[in-house]
């Protein structure tokens, strides 16, 4: 039986994984959150990885933050590269595999075409630079990993675009949506159903990939379609705003290239609207 630790576990992505790993058998699964292991301190870690035999440790711990993270330079830091650091060295000491999450901010979106693994990185806020610094840690330190950039991430767990724009439509909220930035949104759900599936096929395909559901859109369609499909296009009133301001900079254009997942895993990618469309369907008693 596999023992597979996940740190960062009440997060939405951790809270993805709890959900699916209950229909699964055959792996021991440790889901951990800060208050019972602080990823941050190598004693801690040493500590727990020799009390457990860690087959695959999944690391869903973030700082994800990205406006406070322009004034919070230092904790970003710590979470997002140092903390990664520390697993790393410790999955390297004992054989572990490590599997990571990294963003779609490590590229400055002065593309206009997908952007695939081996093109240029060139954050543009202190987030992404964060997220960087740990993809590079774990490369240099440890062959065995999976690296999944991902991209607008959503789920019906935790803080998200999804779950807001659905509380919105509850208040009948004016809604004014940006159209200044392109780029695909991600099921959660989706995510951990591939990671599940590479560690039941002990899969050892390491490296770095992008994930994301296929398509592209604003963050306008996207607000869109979560109201089209919960049927609330016409209680809320949807501007499209081309000047919302924020703190971070951020990549105008961040659709990622799932070239080399697709011919490295042979899975199928949903269409982002479907995906939406699913997880309002499955999830809606969450909400």
């Amino acid at each position: 039986m596999k023992t597979v630790m996940v740190t960062g576990a009440y997060g939405q992505l951790g809270k993805c994984f709890q959900k699916l790993a209950a229909r699964e058998e055959g792996m021991d699964w440790l889901f951990m959150d800060s208050s019972e292991i602080d990823i941050t301190s190598t004693r801690d870690l040493n500590d727990f990885f020799k009390s457990k035999r860690i087959d695959y440790c999944i690391n869903c711990a973030a700082y994800t933050n990205v406006e406070k993270a322009e004034s919070e330079k230092e904790k970003a830091f710590q979470i997002n590269a140092e903390a990664v650091k520390n697993l790393a060295e410790i999955c390297k000491k004992n054989h572990s595999v490590l599997i990571h999450f990294s963003t779609d901010y490590v590229f400055d979106g002065t593309a206009n075409t997908p952007y695939s693994e081996t093109d240029p990185i060139n954050p543009i806020n202190v987030y992404g630079a964060s997220k960087l610094k740990g993809e590079n840690y774990i490369r240099d330190i440890l062959t065995d990993h999976f690296i999944f950039r991902t991209s607008w991430l959503y789920s019906e767990f935790g803080h998200n675009f999804f779950r807001t724009i659905l509380n919105k439509a509850e208040e009948k909220a004016i809604l004014n949506i940006t159209t200044s930035q392109t780029g695909t949104p991600s099921n959660a759900n989706h995510l951990a159903q591939l990671v599940i599936m590479l560690i039941k096929e002990r899969n050892t395909n390491f490296g770095l990939y992008h994930f994301s559901n296929s398509g592209e859109t604003t963050w306008y369609g996207f607000a869109n379609e979560i109201l089209k499909v919960s049927d609330n296009l016409n209680k809320v009133q949807l501007n499209k705003d081309n000047s919302y301001k924020t703190i971070a900079a951020r990549p105008t254009y961040s659709v990622l290239d799932k070239t080399k997942l697709l011919e490295a895993f042979k899975i199928p990618l949903k269409p982002w609207e479907e995906a939406v469309r699913e997880l309002y369907k499955s999830g809606i008693q969450n909400y």
